[in-house]
C-alpha cells in the first residue's frame, strides 16, 4: 500500500543545469541554447531539466546533456545548488548545477535536440536567463582552482596534441598569458605527458611535437591532496 506521508508539504520542483565547456585547440568555450519556451523564450540559457521520481541527480544530468546533445561518456562534476525564492519566474525551482568538460573536436552533436546549441568563446558568451550567469561565474572558479591544484586537460584536448595548445588551454582557463619556458618546465616537472615522435605540422614548417597524458600517472596526479601548480 502506498501512502503519501509528505502530502501535507509543500511540493518544489528540482532541476539540474549544466555547464558545457569546451576547448576548440585555441579558445575555452561554453555550450549555450536559445530557449524556445516560455518563461524567457528567445533567450540565451544553459542546458538543463527536471529531476525524475526515477533518478537520482547525477543520473538526470547525464540524461538531461545526453537527451539535449548526445554527450555522453564526459566529465560532469556536481558544483552548487541555487534555491532562491524568486530564481525561476515559472514556478519554485530548486537547481542542482554540473559542469562538464570536452574537447569540442572530439565530440559530434549527432544526437542533438536542440537547433538553437551554440558555441559561445567565454569571453563572448551573452548574458544568461535567471540565475545562470551566477552559475557561470561559479563554475570558471572551480575550473580555475582545478587547474591550479591538478592537471588539467585529459577531458578538454584531443588524444594527442602540442604544447602550444595545452598552454593555450591553461592560458584560457585562467584569463592570462603564460610564460613559454616557465609553462614547459612546470608541466615537464608533474611527469604526465609522453612526448610523441610525431609532430604537428600545420603549425610551423619545422612543426611542432605532440604529446599525449600518460593516463595512469595523470589519475593519480589528480587524486593527489596538497598539490600547488603555481604559474
Amino acid at each position: 500500500m502506498h501512502l503519501n506521508y509528505y502530502q501535507k508539504e509543500d511540493q518544489v520542483l528540482l532541476a539540474v543545469d549544466c555547464i558545457i565547456f569546451g576547448f576548440d585547440k585555441e579558445n575555452l568555450k561554453i555550450l549555450l541554447i536559445k530557449r524556445n519556451f516560455e518563461p524567457e523564450k528567445g533567450k540565451w540559457s544553459l542546458i538543463g531539466g527536471f529531476l525524475k521520481k526515477n533518478e537520482d541527480l547525477d543520473e538526470a544530468a547525464v540524461r538531461v546533456l545526453e537527451t539535449l546533445t548526445g554527450l555522453n561518456d564526459i566529465y560532469l562534476e556536481q558544483l552548487h545548488t541555487y534555491s532562491k525564492i524568486d530564481r525561476d519566474p515559472g514556478q519554485r525551482t530548486i537547481s542542482v548545477a554540473y559542469y562538464a568538460l570536452i574537447d569540442v573536436d572530439s565530440h559530434r552533436f549527432d544526437g542533438i535536440q536542440i537547433d538553437s546549441a551554440h558555441w559561445f568563446d567565454i569571453k563572448d558568451a551573452p548574458d544568461l536567463i535567471f540565475d545562470h550567469n551566477e552559475m557561470v561565474r561559479k563554475a570558471k572558479a572551480r575550473l580555475r582552482r582545478r587547474a591550479l591544484t591538478k592537471p588539467i586537460g585529459f577531458e578538454l584536448l584531443p588524444e594527442k596534441f602540442t604544447m602550444r595548445q595545452l598552454q593555450n588551454l591553461y592560458e584560457s582557463i585562467l584569463d592570462k598569458k603564460l610564460d613559454k619556458r616557465n609553462f614547459i618546465n612546470k608541466i615537464n616537472s608533474l611527469d604526465v605527458l609522453v612526448k610523441l615522435d610525431e609532430k604537428d605540422m600545420s603549425v610551423s614548417r619545422k612543426g611542432a611535437y605532440l604529446y599525449i597524458f600518460d593516463k595512469e600517472k595523470y589519475e593519480k596526479k589528480v587524486e593527489e591532496d596538497g598539490f600547488i601548480f603555481k604559474l
